[in-house]
């Protein structure tokens, strides 16, 4: 597992661009329709998530770890770990959620439908 996001849940994208972007020097590095955007953090490959648009019982503030195969993680720890969220597609492969021993998510991500 390798971090890739830090997830970071906003009341209102457009500010919070514009905080990051203006006062902490911020890149934009993409964006997913008006909800969704990531950010360049200066000195390192990890992007800050900012999303708007949100079920506040499951994303709160969290990393997201990269995974060669969300399906293979998941038949491998579905009986080790509580899996909130089984995998799904999302637009740049799978995504799916467990919690650590002390509730937290982790939240796992490939990138197989860009292959």
């Amino acid at each position: 597992m390798k971090l890739l996001f830090l997830y970071q849940p906003v009341k209102n994208l457009k500010e919070s661009l514009a905080f990051y972007r203006d006062n902490l020097g911020f890149e934009e590095s993409w964006r997913e329709g008006e909800h969704t955007a990531a950010l360049k953090l200066p000195g390192t490959e990890v992007r800050l998530m900012l999303e708007d648009e949100i079920d506040k019982e499951e994303m709160t503030p969290g990393g997201i770890f990269l995974v060669d195969s969300v399906d293979s993680f998941y038949e491998e720890y579905k009986d080790r770990y509580e899996f909130t969220k089984a995998p799904f597609d999302i637009p740049p492969g799978r995504y799916a959620i467990y919690l650590d021993n002390s509730g937290n998510p982790i939240r796992i991500l490939d990138f197989s439908r860009e292959k």
